[in-house]
């Protein structure tokens, strides 16, 4: 039997303080999650939750984006993903008598462990300007609220269409979709606030945005370079690879600046070896890094690299630099020019270790490096990550077994919805695609990125938000910045599963808009459907959802989308009808580029396409911003009940999708085209992997200051708090903790266990400082390096300044904050 949620928030004065772990999983991950399931879902509706999770015939974990292999293990999940699905089948619903026994001004005070926990929601709701309670509405009149909202902009820009990482392909490419033919390209996601600088920097040194690597690669590396991540917390997952590649000799490098227990050792639970002998030693080498000094690192690794090769030779893969690389004598001549005096200064890591760690690479036969945010979240990320490429394209880490890129992402399918096209700087390519598939004319001018968006909505350029999954609010940088702009909007719309922050700060209007989740069954159409996903190595596969949803009439994201794009371009516009012969795009190559000729294409579930002529928006469902006649052209309604028609569009508009349903059919999973990992082929200006030269940067900590790094607890998935515990660091019962280095604690004149303020500082505008304040957290004595700290978000968004974002990415520094300690007065 499910238990009831809260009635009151974490209550921070009983927090307590043990020892941190040296072992991640075993039995206690095993008990804990279970314990979580049982009471969100009961014992009954777990199990056949957990039994179908990651299974080539159920749904794919609404957790991280780690990959499965192709034999499934009957329990393929691991902690935090069965918190995941817990959440989400949870008993616990939030209707309309919820809102009505919850005044707004009640749910803001409550804290987001609080939200969270009160359960599903279950009926579109409304909140009025100036009402002081949402109130329930239909699901024609909530959908006619918005199609309004959006014809009465005066221009399509004004819209921001935020996306979460969680949402299918399918509905992902009808989103973009939708959002073009509103005709703007502001669609930020949460992308941009993790891995965008990843996909900066590969898609400059290698031509592609993603990782070169797949599950198979990791088995077989010999060297594998663990960075700025913990898995254990994050994708435990990812720690059964690395058991097995530990099993086939691979050396294991953790580099990071807190010593985490899942790099340290793991107890498999479906393991004799994990449950009864003590489980696996991982990391070989535990390299305990300064914030933001891995780029430093690298290239230390490089110019040793090339130090013995200048010495002795054989080191360097010439054949593969001759070839495949362009840049290769300039990065050379930095590296001789570079200091290690300036590479220890960097990483606080003496010469030796830094010789010993790069010798290691050296004598390695095929080298992976694994990153995440530790590594993303800086100003210098971008260039950081083209020095990991360039440590890589050395030795000829690219493109062969066991060696490659892997840049570890985070929601199980934001890698998915960035292929499906939710990008705020689309490629020609694609526009030209989408253009040719649907009719119109999408607009080229590039959108906002998530930090744009915020200052468009701060500065008043935009009115209207809408955030298809996520929690917008909690996952942004600077907080009281992020919730005065929602404030200024005209009407923001949340596409939900819970509740969450992002549902109590809103603009002067807000819509709720509950809707089906992984776990839960869709059925369309007279028949149940399916959607796709995309993991974090690009292997694409169905997820289909087994259990009765928390409402009858809820609809899933497709069938919302659908039906907004219906009221807002016509629901009876002429647009692909139903033949024996598809329409295709024939690629040729790298370019994508299209030709005329559009047969030959396989049958896609016996539901076929082929464009009808002289499509045309009319009456008064046209849309009033950008052009009123140039809209995309489909039969919405039969999409909403067909799939099916959705993947045969993908198919004919995205690369490497061709054939795409019989491809994800019976379980099956298909692997995208990947030019670097495929055939040593790089989408590059000149064809090849380019080498960089790249200025050293780094952190400088002011006197008296902490750079402090924002941070999941084990008890959370990104913004969703599923408990107060982070047992792994010794954390029980409560957040908002500060991890700070006892000498630190004692030059600054503060003691362990001090409840303090935490505020940050950043240049203002006029030469002075700005100053940012989280406060009331309890001072935790830990092994972080001198001059570092750690926190938990979303507690501590409010400290990271809007304004600062990485070089080239954008992204929001929240693992670089110039922090000081404050005592509480009084």
């Amino acid at each position: 039997m499910a238990s009831k949620p809260p009635t009151s928030d974490i209550d921070e004065t009983r927090l307590r303080v043990s020892q941190p772990k040296k072992v991640a999983v075993g039995v206690p991950a095993v008990l804990h999650a279970l314990e979580i399931a049982q009471e969100q879902a009961g014992v009954v509706r777990s199990a056949r939750a957990l039994l179908r999770v990651n299974q080539k015939d159920g749904f794919d974990c609404p957790g991280c984006a780690w990959p499965e292999e192709d034999k499934r293990h009957i329990a393929e999940f691991c902690e935090n993903g069965a918190k995941a699905v817990a959440e989400e089948t949870t008993l616990r619903q939030v209707g309309p008598e919820f809102f009505a026994a919850h005044a707004m001004a009640e749910l803001q005070g409550h804290d987001d462990w609080w939200l969270g926990q009160q359960g599903r929601l279950t009926h579109p709701m409304i909140l009025e300007e100036g009402a002081t309670h949402y109130r329930p509405i239909s699901w024609d009149d909530a959908l006619g609220e918005i199609a309004d909202a959006i014809r009465g902009l005066d221009d399509p820009d004004e819209a921001i269409f935020y996306t979460s990482g969680r949402t299918s392909n399918e509905a992902a490419f009808l989103y973009q979709l939708l959002v073009r033919g509103v005709g703007t390209n502001n669609l930020p996601d949460c992308s941009n606030m993790c891995h965008e600088s990843s996909g900066s920097a590969l898609s400059e040194t290698i031509g592609i945005g993603k990782g070169t690597v797949s599950i198979e690669d990791i088995h077989d590396a010999d060297l594998l370079i663990v960075a700025g991540q913990n898995p254990g917390t994050n994708h435990p997952r990812m720690l059964s690879a690395l058991e097995k590649a530990k099993e086939r000799g691979a050396t294991i490098i953790a580099v990071n600046p807190l010593p985490e227990a899942g790099l340290m050792r793991f107890e498999n639970p479906q393991t004799a070896k994990g449950v009864l002998l003590g489980g696996t030693k991982l990391a070989d080498q535990f390299v305990q890094i300064r914030l933001g000094g891995d780029q430093a690192l690298f290239q230390a690794i490089g110019k040793h690299l090339l130090e013995v090769e200048a010495a002795e030779g054989g080191v360097l893969d010439h054949a593969f630099i001759d070839e495949h690389t362009s840049g290769f004598d300039a990065y050379r001549q930095e590296m001789t020019d570079a200091s290690w005096a300036d590479f220890v200064a960097a990483t606080g890591i003496p010469e030796d270790t830094l010789r010993h760690v790069a010798e290691t690479v050296r004598t390695s036969k095929a080298t992976i490096v694994c990153w995440a945010m530790g590594l993303t979240q800086h100003k210098h990320s971008v260039a950081t990550l083209r020095d990991v490429v360039n440590v890589l394209l050395l030795q000829g880490n690219i493109g062969r077994t066991g060696a490659g890129v892997c840049p570890v992402r985070g929601h199980s399918n934001v890698q998915g919805d960035r292929t499906m096209g939710i990008y705020e700087k689309p490629s020609e390519e694609f526009l030209a695609a989408l253009d040719a598939e649907f009719s119109f004319t999408a607009p080229r001018e590039h959108g906002h990125d998530t930090v744009a968006a915020i200052r468009a909505m701060r500065d008043g350029t935009s009115r209207f938000f809408m955030g298809m999954g996520g929690n917008f609010v909690s996952a942004t940088p600077d907080t009281v910045v992020v919730e005065e702009a929602l404030r200024r909007t005209d009407l923001t719309v949340q596409v939900s599963t819970k509740l969450n922050r992002s549902h109590v700060v809103t603009g002067r209007r807000a819509i709720i808009l509950p809707t089906l989740g992984r776990t839960d069954r869709d059925r369309r159409g007279g028949r149940e459907q399916r959607v796709s996903v995309e993991d974090s190595m690009g292997a694409v596969h169905s997820s289909r959802g087994r259990l009765s949803p928390p409402a009858d009439d809820l609809l899933s994201e497709v069938a919302i989308i659908t039906r907004l794009c219906a009221l807002l371009f016509g629901a009876d516009a002429a647009g692909p009808t139903l033949t024996a012969e598809p329409p295709v795009v024939r690629r040729g190559g790298a370019g994508d580029h299209l030709e005329a000729d559009r047969a030959e294409a396989a049958a896609i579930d016996e539901a076929q396409v082929e464009r009808a002529p002289g499509d045309e928006a009319s009456g008064p469902n046209a849309p009033h911003v950008g052009h009123p006649a140039n809209v995309p052209h489909t039969d919405w309604a039969a999409l909403e009940s067909d799939y099916a028609l959705i993947r045969a569009h993908i198919a004919h508009v995205v690369p490497g999708f061709e054939d795409y349903d019989r491809r994800i059919d019976k379980g099956r999973t298909f692997f995208l085209p990947n030019g670097p990992r495929d055939a040593r082929a790089f989408a590059t200006s000149d064809g090849k992997a380019h080498f960089t030269v790249n200025e050293l940067e780094y952190p400088r900590i002011p006197e008296g200051r902490l750079i402090l790094q924002t941070l999941r607890s084990h008890d959370q998935y990104n913004t969703t708090i599923y408990g107060k515990d982070d047992r792994y660091r010794g954390i029980h019962g409560g957040r908002r903790v500060v991890f700070v280095n006892a000498d630190d604690i004692a030059s600054f004149g503060f003691i362990d266990g001090e409840i303090v303020d935490l505020v940050s500082e950043w240049p203002g505008a006029d030469g002075g400082v700005e100053e940012r304040r989280a406060e009331e957290f309890r001072i935790v004595a830990y092994r972080t390096p001198r001059g570092n700290a750690a926190a938990y978000y979303p507690e501590t968004n409010v400290l990271v300044p809007l304004e600062s974002t990485a070089d080239v990415s954008g992204t929001p520094t929240s693992k670089s904050v110039v922090i000081r300690l404050e005592h509480r007065a009084g």
